[in-house]
């Protein structure tokens, strides 16, 4: 097939921020004098794309004026429509006083690039939030972690000198010129790009094929492979399956399966754009977007965070201006007689079907150690996911207690730790008065320091569930975002919350260690109950109330919830 010309990137060209030859080690050399700032996952991510012009025609962190629009209008200062901001934040003691250039590293102190400083200003988290999530819930993803983001956003022109190295999946990292280069080869004027950050079974390889078929043109399978919604499966188990997929069940000729670090949002309409003008750069004309597009899922009071239409609405709205066409992401159900997949309107109502939801996939095949079907994913598939994922009762496991000083955490950690013991379980107790011995010595009460060493036991408990272990963490942690900043490094599914529900003035009276006496008295300042607030959880997994039942009472209580849940076989 004979080579053609795709469309042009968003706003023209591709932007191209990596310096090389002689001018990269100069600049090498001069970055090492730089005052320096540190940089988080995230803004590494951001900064890749940037510089390989995913995010063309975006040249940099933006400015107060791009920074602005983008959060009002979804454009940049030009007038470009543009939906997410991408900012760089610092804190105020960490703003060099009187340098041109700063030198931007990744965690392992590694330059990046070097930034000229050329504008600081100053940002709202919640104003942010509720202008472009659309909630300033902390159940939502990124609402919780902005709050922990600095102060100040800086920005100014970039010079990358190391692109971030990757050691797995190399072959099929692609840049957006990579990728334009190999559809081009294919020769299809039209690319039908598809977004995904889950494992994809039969239903989603019928859809894209479909959507390939639709438009005439090449399929371009591109999942995320930075940072998603936490709790995710992860990026490794996932490109398996998607390779496995490509290379047994698709048209090499008219197929490219590439990569995307990308750092999502969870913001659900306005990332749907996004996710189209990213794949414009990387060649696409097309754009597959599905219900609930980058939606988080439901927030504090059991509602869904966006309609699950809104994305889909929203790239109509906007899709000519984008130069990228939305194919909808079809309903398709299974017709057991048939073996075949077929529109959801198209089904004769006596027609057999079968259906499996994602939750029953987690819940009733995989957590069960039951093998998928046949019909719904493929062999390959399937074997991947089972070996990624054991039965639940196998599955790692983070206990979190959460309750005012006294409330009896401690003593019914204790007691579940025997029964789950017993269980076969071979769990790690994190007390918080011990982790505060060894963990966090030297931090104090401050709001500050109270959410890093809650933080802290998060991180180390978000280790412990991945290799599939058992920690049960009984610490105060007062403050409802802290905890469900620590929900989303365990993992939804494997993070159990539990309120250890005893009243202030219960807590007065068994006050063991005098603190609570202090505290009335003023020698202690910030005591939780007391002069500092204490936030209850809005929906625990389990709720135990001391008054009414004893230690070990309560610990069965929570075995048998576990048990209801398969995380302890009955």
């Amino acid at each position: 097939m004979s080579k053609t010309t795709l469309i042009q990137p968003y706003g023209g060209s591709l932007v191209n921020l990596v310096v090389t030859g002689a001018e990269r080690e100069a600049l090498l050399s001069e970055a090492s004098h730089y005052p320096s700032l540190q940089i988080t996952q995230r803004n590494l991510h951001d900064l890749e794309l940037m510089a390989v012009g995913a995010f063309s025609p975006l040249d940099r962190f933006m400015s107060k004026a791009d920074y602005q629009r983008v959060l009002t209008e979804m454009r940049l200062s030009g007038g470009t429509l543009f939906p997410i901001p991408i900012t760089l934040t610092i804190d105020k003691e960490d703003l060099p006083t009187r340098a041109e250039w700063i030198t931007l590293r990744d965690a392992r102190n590694d330059i990046i690039a070097i930034m000229r400083l050329e504008e600081v200003f100053r940002w709202n988290p919640q104003r942010e939030a509720r202008l472009v999530l659309g909630t300033t819930d902390p159940r939502h993803p990124l609402v919780a972690e902005m709050e922990r983001w600095h102060d100040l956003c800086i920005s100014g022109e970039l010079k990358v000198l190391n692109m971030p190295k990757y050691y797995d999946f190399t072959d099929i990292r692609l840049t957006p010129a990579q990728v334009r280069s190999r559809l081009e080869q294919m020769g299809h004027d039209k690319v039908v790009a598809f977004q995904t950050r889950n494992p994809m079974h039969r239903i989603h390889e019928e859809l894209t094929k479909r959507a390939a078929a639709q438009v005439g043109g090449a399929l371009l399978i591109h999942p995320v492979v930075g940072m998603t919604k936490p709790g995710d499966v992860d990026h490794y188990t996932r490109v398996r399956v998607y390779k496995a997929l490509v290379e047994n069940y698709y048209d090499q000729k008219s197929t490219v399966l590439s990569l995307l670090p990308l750092a999502m949002r969870m913001a659900g309409p306005r990332e749907a754009l996004w996710h189209a003008l990213i794949r414009r750069n990387y060649g696409a004309t097309h754009f597959v977007v599905g219900r609930d597009h980058a939606g988080p899922g439901k927030d504090s009071q059991g509602r869904p965070f966006y309609g699950p239409y809104e994305a889909q609405e929203m790239m109509t709205q906007y899709a000519d201006e984008l130069g990228v066409q939305m194919v909808k992401f079809q309903e398709l159900v299974y017709l057991v007689d048939e073996d075949r997949y077929e529109q959801r309107n198209k089904v004769p109502p006596d027609a057999k079907i079968a259906r499996i939801s994602g939750t029953e996939v987690r819940e009733e095949y995989l957590a069960k150690g039951k093998p998928l079907p046949h019909w719904f994913t493929r062999p390959e598939t399937a074997h991947i996911l089972m070996e990624a994922h054991p039965p639940r009762h196998k599955q790692g496991l983070c206990l979190w207690l959460t309750g005012l000083s006294g409330a009896g955490k401690s003593t019914i950690a204790q007691a579940l730790t025997s029964m789950l013991l017993e269980r076969g379980r071979q769990v790690t107790l994190l007390d918080g008065d011990v982790v505060r011995t060894h963990l966090s010595k030297g931090l104090g009460f401050s709001k500050e320091d109270r959410d890093t060493n809650i933080l802290r036991i998060g991180f180390v408990a978000g280790e412990i569930t991945r290799h599939h272990g058992t920690v049960i963490c009984a610490a105060i942690s007062p403050y409802r975002a802290t905890r469900n900043a620590v929900r989303k490094m365990v993992g939804e599914d494997h993070f159990v919350e539990i309120f250890v529900d005893t009243p202030l003035e219960v807590c007065e009276q068994r006050d063991v260690k005098g603190l609570y006496a202090r505290a009335r008295r003023g020698e202690i300042k910030g005591f939780t109950g007391i002069d500092d607030p204490y936030e209850a959880p809005t929906e625990p997994e389990v709720t135990v109330k001391t008054v009414d039942s004893t230690p070990e009472m309560s610990a069965r209580q929570i075995v048998q919830y576990l048990e209801t849940r398969g995380f302890l076989q009955s």
